[in-house]
C-alpha cells in the first residue's frame, strides 16, 4: 500500500497514525478530520519526529474529504465515543450519519480502496458500510477481535506471570459485553491455559476481557483506550502490507461461516495484500456456539434499528 487514509484526528486516529508512520507501513498517512487545524496540526507533529524516530514516512492532514483520493486503504474511526456508563450500541444513532457520509467519500475518492472500520459499534458499523459501499467482503472490514484477543493475553500475562510473547488466544463474536472469548483455543506455549490456571480464574479472565475498554474508560473517566486500539489496527496493517497471509480475527461479513448470515462479528479471518480473504471457521462445541449465537442476536438487534 502507497497511501493510507486515517479518518478521525482524535487520540485513536492519531495513535494510529504514529504507529503506521514510525514502522513505515505505507509511503504516505492522509488525516482527515472535521476541525479545521486538528489534523494538519497532528500531522506536522508527527512528521517533525520523522528523523529522530528514522522513518521516511510521509504524513499529511486536511479537513477536505478529498485527501482520500488514491489510498489504498481507509481507516474509519470518527465518531462520538462511549462515555462512562454508556454501551457501544448506545453510541449507533450519533455514529450512522457520520459513518454513511464518510463511507460515501471513500467511494467517489478512494474507489479501489479497503475500508477498515474502527467506530463503535464496530460490528453494526461495519456491516453498514459494506453495505453502501457496496464492494466485496474482502475489501470492508472491522477491528475489535484483534484489540479483544490482546486485551485478554495481557490479562492471562498478568496473572501467570509468563511471557506474553507465548500466549495465545482468541476472542469472538461482536465487540461488547457479549463477546465471546475461548479459552479452549488458548495456551502458553502450546500447552493449554487449564494446566496453568484453576476454571474460576478463567472466567474471571474471560469477563475481565469483555469489560476491557469499559474498565479503561471508568478509570481514565474523559477518554476512552487509544494506545492498544491503535496497536491492533497496525496489527492488521502491517498483514496486508507485508501479504503475510496472517490469521487474525477480525470483523467479518458472514456469509453462512458459524451458521451465520446477514450480519458482521469477530472471527479468525486471513489477512493478505488483498484484504481480508479468508474465514476460518472453527469447530464450536455446544456452549462455545450457543455463547456465539447469543452475540450475534445482540449485534443482528442493532442492525435492524438500521433505517
Amino acid at each position: 500500500m502507497h497511501k493510507i487514509c486515517i479518518v478521525g484526528a482524535g487520540r485513536v486516529g492519531e495513535s494510529t497514525a504514529q504507529i503506521i508512520a514510525k514502522e513505515e507501513l505505507c509511503r504516505e498517512v492522509a488525516l482527515l478530520d472535521i476541525h479545521e487545524g486538528v489534523p494538519q496540526g497532528i500531522a506536522l507533529d508527527i512528521q517533525q519526529s520523522a528523523s529522530l524516530l528514522r522513518f521516511d514516512t510521509r504524513v499529511t492532514g486536511d479537513t477536505d474529504p478529498a485527501i482520500m483520493a488514491d489510498s489504498d486503504m481507509v481507516i474509519i474511526t470518527a465518531g462520538f465515543p462511549r462515555k462512562p456508563g454508556m454501551s457501544r450500541s448506545d453510541v449507533l444513532e450519533a455514529n450512522l450519519s457520520i459513518i454513511d457520509g464518510l463511507v460515501d467519500h471513500a467511494v467517489k475518492f478512494a474507489p479501489d480502496a479497503m475500508i477498515m472500520m474502527v467506530t463503535n459499534p464496530v460490528d453494526v458499523l461495519t456491516w453498514r458500510a459494506w453495505q453502501r459501499s457496496g464492494w466485496s467482503r474482502n475489501r470492508v472490514f472491522g477491528q475489535s477481535g484483534a484489540l479483544d484477543t490482546a486485551r485478554m493475553i495481557s490479562f492471562i500475562a498478568l496473572e501467570t506471570g509468563y511471557s506474553i510473547k507465548d500466549i495465545s488466544a482468541l476472542v469472538l463474536g461482536g465487540h461488547g459485553d457479549a463477546m465471546v472469548p475461548l479459552p479452549r483455543f488458548t495456551d502458553i506455549s502450546g500447552i493449554p491455559i487449564e494446566h496453568f490456571l484453576g476454571t474460576a480464574t478463567i472466567e474471571q479472565i474471560a469477563e475481565r476481557t469483555r469489560q476491557g475498554g469499559g474498565e479503561i474508560l471508568a478509570l481514565k473517566k474523559h477518554s476512552s483506550a487509544y494506545d492498544s486500539p491503535a496497536a491492533a489496527i497496525a496489527s492488521m496493517v502491517d498483514a496486508i502490507q507485508h501479504n503475510r497471509k496472517r490469521i487474525l480475527p477480525c470483523v467479518s461479513i458472514l456469509e453462512g461461516e458459524y451458521g451465520q448470515q446477514g450480519i458482521a462479528m469477530g472471527v479468525p479471518a486471513v489477512l493478505d495484500e488483498n484484504g481480508l480473504v479468508k474465514i476460518v471457521e472453527l469447530k464450536l462445541n455446544a456452549s462455545e456456539q450457543k455463547d456465539f449465537d447469543r452475540s450475534a442476536d445482540m449485534v443482528r438487534a442493532d442492525i435492524r434499528l438500521l433505517p
